[in-house]
């Protein structure tokens, strides 16, 4: 048997030591489009094939519909779900084996075949996990399954008045987790204490628009702005920028439907990539790319998303159009850099994309997920179909894939 050298002893202990701290850095998925909020990754090895066997670590059932994107800290996983019609959290291991569950009421369902009650994902500082519901319920839990406090924004402020189910997701300042409520109506911007859940602060955000314009299902960004936290909020044909001590309004970009479009309804989020936010808008018909301090820089109106959030990846940004199109742009000009067309059918996309390892995941509402090399020759690499219907965004995690189907949680890798 070949021996082991004391040098040799040194290099496989620091590997051992050494290996488990980048790996536990590299899983964490804090909230809906990961660390960044550029729904990307640029560590990690990642499978092109898979299917509701093949590359299957493990799946688990998930007892009732939900279309919310799962969250990852510290190697557990997170995920809102209906438990017997009820607003639940489920915590698990990276094994798929439960650890707690916490139910905070009464589910409000969905009403659209590619909606649910949950379709706002978790969000994580680390320290609390604070969720968001359609029923309006809004509330934070440690990380051992403890309930810190929960109030209900509908109880408070009334009911939303969207067409659809309520998509965005809570996002989290320093002191405060932040939630976005626009529709028709009384639209505002909220910040509640991340530790007592006692409100700091509550910012009208009312605009006239034509029919569903002042609807949106977008999640907000947290940035800072010379030198501050600041927040900037899509919707109601308006970008804002909110300082997120105060509410108080920093600068307004406005007028991007000028010839008062029926239905231009907010769905995709805007993406946040170096000093440029790119909104895509208009039903897929607009793409816009506006500077962190509310000018604009450049328009698109042959292009865009209608329901899928764009995602950036080593400087640039990709684009999934509902029908089947990736198409990468360049953020500083807003010009296209290559596109890739996949197979087309009757169904849509409603999942946003997910890049890792040079590889762009596309799920399609069928459970088609199609992966494409974002590298020259920019090819398809493969098409997957896990089975059953997928709404919720791919996370990677730790050379892991977790994809939320209608029926089943599965974790996707290398055996």
């Amino acid at each position: 048997m070949p021996t082991t050298t004391p040098a040799r002893t040194a290099i496989l202990l620091s590997l051992l030591l050494t290996a488990p701290l980048a790996f536990a850095a590299d899983t964490n998925w804090p909230r809906w489009r990961g660390p960044a909020d550029s729904g990307s990754t640029e560590s990690g090895t990642y499978p092109a094939r898979f299917d509701s066997s093949t590359n299957v670590l493990w799946k688990i059932p998930l007892e009732e519909k939900g279309c919310s994107t799962p969250i990852v800290w510290d190697e557990r996983i997170y995920l809102t779900t209906p438990i017997e019609k009820q607003d639940a959290l489920l915590a698990l291991d990276m094994s798929g084996k439960s650890r707690w569950q916490i139910r905070f009421g009464n589910e409000r369902e969905g009403k659209n075949v590619n909606g649910s009650g949950c379709n706002s994902s978790p969000t994580t500082d680390g320290k609390t996990i604070f969720v968001y519901f359609k029923s309006g319920t809004l509330a934070a839990v440690d990380m051992d399954g403890k309930l810190r406090w929960k109030t209900n924004l509908q109880e408070r402020y009334g009911k939303d008045t969207l067409y659809w189910d309520i998509g965005t997701s809570p996002v989290l300042t320093q002191k405060d987790v932040i939630v976005a409520v626009m529709h028709h109506g009384s639209s505002f911007l909220a910040a509640f204490d991340k530790l007592t859940g006692d409100l700091h602060w509550k910012v009208s955000r009312d605009y006239e628009t034509p029919v569903e314009g002042d609807h949106s299902y977008a999640t907000p960004h947290v940035v800072t702005l010379n030198g501050r936290e600041a927040i900037v909020v899509w919707g109601a044909m308006h970008l804002t920028a909110h300082d997120a001590s105060d509410g108080k309004m920093l600068w307004e970009c406005g007028d991007f439907n000028p010839d008062n479009k029926l239905n231009w309804v907010a769905v995709a989020s805007a993406l946040v990539v170096g000093d440029r936010v790119v909104i895509p808008y208009g039903r897929g018909e607009r793409l816009h790319g506006i500077d962190l301090q509310g000018k604009r820089v450049w328009l698109r109106k042959d292009t865009g998303s209608f329901v899928p959030t764009p995602a950036a990846y080593k400087g640039k940004v990709y684009l999934l159009h509902d029908r089947g199109e990736i198409e990468c742009i360049d953020p500083a000009d807003g010009k296209t850099l290559f596109t890739r067309k996949l197979p087309r059918t009757s169904a849509n996309y409603y999942s946003s994309p997910t890049i890792a390892d040079d590889k762009l995941y596309a799920s399609r509402e069928d459970g088609k997920i199609f992966v494409v090399s974002v590298k020259d020759p920019y090819e398809v690499l493969s098409q997957n179909d896990l089975g059953e219907r997928v709404i919720a965004s791919p996370v990677p995690t730790g050379n892991r894939l977790l994809i939320r189907g209608e029926k089943h949680l599965f974790c996707i890798g290398e055996k």
